[in-house]
């Protein structure tokens, strides 16, 4: 049976106990949020959950923010943390549908076999009076085996190319007013715009009261930006986490992104040697 891109609370409170359903806490925030999600973990989360920090779980030999760790370094920081890759894996974030697509995403990556975000996240399953604690979660190590689908991440050379043979599309979530360089980057040293050709479908578009919305609503989005739905898409944001969201959304209407960027803008809009248009 394939598993489905998201559960409902309800499904969740009945599986709370089972030995293979891996529960992850995924809580991360741009600065600009003010909010801390590894303190919030701390102060309360859904039972049997673990906190996934996509900072510290990440490539470290890099400067740019939360790139994917090397697949053995992955794997040793999950085990450990008691996720196998033969778990249902269901990730929630207390944003209701953010940081958990990244994560979402990110144990796809590495080969995990079923994984699902938990619809309407942690505001939904606190909204009906769910089970919340904030004792500590002490599971026993698993075996988390990485089969690693380079081929879905892009690098800076993939998105050039992309760009200058026109064989997939490059979406970009960031909001409209970054993108078009009316508004700066939220850290520093980065350009203002958007890279040449490329197309931009707000992350906001696409997901309401943390859920994605419907599929005619996503499509239309998309379509609106100029993007051809029956066309490669590979997805890009400021570094790498709503970029997933748009990475979700069109998994959900069955058009699967040929990849992500995950060094995004952080590092495209870093570099000299990269364009940027404005407007």
């Amino acid at each position: 049976m394939t598993t489905p891109l998201f559960v409902s609370t309800e499904w969740l409170a009945e599986h709370l106990q089972d030995s293979d359903v891996a529960i992850i806490d995924a809580s991360w925030y741009l600065p600009t949020m003010n909010r801390d999600g590894k303190a919030e973990y701390k102060a309360g989360h859904i039972p049997g959950a673990v906190h996934f920090d996509i900072d510290a779980i990440a490539d470290k030999a890099t400067s740019l923010p939360h790139m994917l760790p090397k697949p053995d370094d992955f794997a040793l920081s999950v085990s450990d943390m008691g996720i196998s890759d033969s778990d249902h894996i269901v990730v929630y974030d207390g944003a209701g549908l953010f940081a958990a697509a990244r994560v979402w995403w990110t144990f796809r990556i590495m080969g995990a076999k079923s994984v699902s975000i938990l619809e309407g996240g942690a505001p939904k399953w606190q909204s009906e009076g769910r089970a919340w604690t904030d004792a500590p979660t002490i599971k026993p190590a698993k075996k988390f085996t990485p089969h690693f689908a380079q081929s879905n991440v892009a690098n800076l050379a993939d998105v050039q190319s992309a760009l200058t043979t026109q064989t997939a599309q490059i979406v970009d979530a960031r909001p409209a007013d970054r993108f078009r360089g009316q508004a700066a980057e939220p850290r520093p040293g980065l350009a203002s715009g958007h890279m040449p050709g490329s197309f931009n479908v707000q992350f906001p578009d696409i997901v309401a009261s943390g859920k994605l919305k419907s599929d005619v609503e996503i499509r239309s989005a998309f379509m609106k930006a100029g993007v051809d739905l029956s066309q490669p898409i590979i997805t890009s944001c400021g570094s790498g986490v709503s970029a997933a969201i748009l990475a979700l959304a069109l998994e959900h209407i069955n058009h699967p992104a040929k990849a992500l960027y995950d060094g995004s803008w952080a590092e495209w809009g870093s570099r000299a040697d990269c364009a940027v248009v404005k407007g």
